[in-house]
C-alpha cells in the first residue's frame, strides 16, 4: 500500500482559535491536507479538502465563514489537481473517507461520483440538524449523491488492518482518524483536527472551535498513546509538519 500526501488547500485564520492564549490580532496559515491510499482493494481518498471555487470565489461558496477562515490557495491548490499530479482522476477513487464533514475536509465531495463516502453516523447526524450550517455544515460541500456508509466505533475498511478508522470526538460529534499500517514507513495516524497543531497536543489544548472540550481532551489522551507506540501522528494543520512531508507524487510506503 502507498500513502500519498496531497494539498486541499490553504487558509488563514486568527491564531488564537487554536491556542486561545495567542494575540487576538495574530494569524496563522494554516496547510489542510488530503492523503490517497493506494489499497490492494481499492483506493482511498481520506478527506477532499476545500472546493476549488474557494480559491477565487470564497464568500460565493462559504458566505460569512470565509471571513474567518479565510482561503489563500493557489488555484491548483485542491485535490483534483493534485491526484493529476500522480496519473488519477476522480473516477478512481473507491472510498471517500470524511473525517468530518467541516468544509475544508469534504468541499470537493462532488467530483467523486463512483466512490463510496464513509463517515461516522454520530457526524451525519449533526450534519443533518437543522441549525447545522451555524455550526460549519454546509450542504454545498457535504451533501451529495453518492452512497454515504455511516460507521460507529472503530472499523477496519477492507478487514486487514491497514485502514482502521477510530472515532475521535470532541472537534465534532463524528469526529474520525485513521490509523494507516505501511510496511515500509510504518503506522501513521492521520488525526484531522482531532488534534489541529501539534502544541494542542502537547498541551492539551482544545481550539476555541471545539464542540465537545472534554471528549476533545479524552481523545487526545488517546491520540498522545497511540504516538507513544510508535504511530506517526499527522496533524490537521500544523504548517510546520506540512513543510517536512513528503507530498504529491512522493509518498509513503
Amino acid at each position: 500500500m502507498k500513502m500519498h500526501v496531497l494539498s486541499g488547500g490553504r487558509l488563514r485564520m486568527k491564531k488564537s482559535v487554536y491556542l486561545p492564549d495567542a494575540d487576538r490580532q495574530e494569524t496563522i496559515e494554516l496547510p489542510v491536507s488530503c492523503f490517497l491510499l493506494r489499497h490492494p482493494q481499492g483506493n482511498v481518498l481520506f478527506d477532499t479538502g476545500c472546493h476549488p471555487s474557494t480559491a477565487t470565489e470564497p464568500e460565493a461558496r462559504w458566505g460569512s465563514m470565509a471571513k474567518a477562515m479565510v482561503p489563500i490557495s493557489r488555484p491548483e491548490e485542491n485535490v483534483v489537481d493534485q491526484l493529476k499530479l500522480i496519473g488519477f482522476t476522480p473516477d478512481d477513487i473507491d472510498v471517500v473517507v470524511n473525517s468530518h464533514f467541516h468544509s475544508d475536509h469534504c468541499g470537493c465531495n462532488e467530483f467523486f461520483k463512483k466512490a463510496t463516502v464513509v463517515c461516522h453516523a454520530r457526524e451525519l447526524e449533526a450534519a443533518r440538524q437543522e441549525d447545522a450550517v451555524k455550526f460549519g455544515f454546509l450542504p454545498v460541500d457535504w451533501k451529495q449523491p453518492m452512497p454515504i456508509k455511516a460507521i460507529e466505533g472503530e472499523h477496519d475498511l477492507f478487514n486487514d488492518g491497514r485502514i482502521v478508522l477510530i472515532p475521535v470526538p470532541g472537534h465534532t460529534a463524528g469526529m474520525t482518524a485513521a490509523m494507516v499500517g505501511l510496511d515500509k514507513s510504518g503506522a501513521f495516524l492521520l488525526a484531522s483536527d482531532a488534534v489541529a497543531l501539534r502544541a494542542n497536543l502537547e498541551g492539551d489544548i482544545n481550539p476555541r472551535n471545539t464542540w465537545n472540550a472534554e471528549l476533545s481532551s479524552r481523545s487526545m489522551e488517546d491520540i498522545r498513546r497511540i504516538e507513544s507506540g510508535g504511530a506517526t501522528v499527522v496533524f490537521g494543520h500544523d504548517d510546520a509538519q506540512w513543510n517536512s512531508l513528503k507530498k504529491g507524487v512522493e509518498f509513503y510506503d
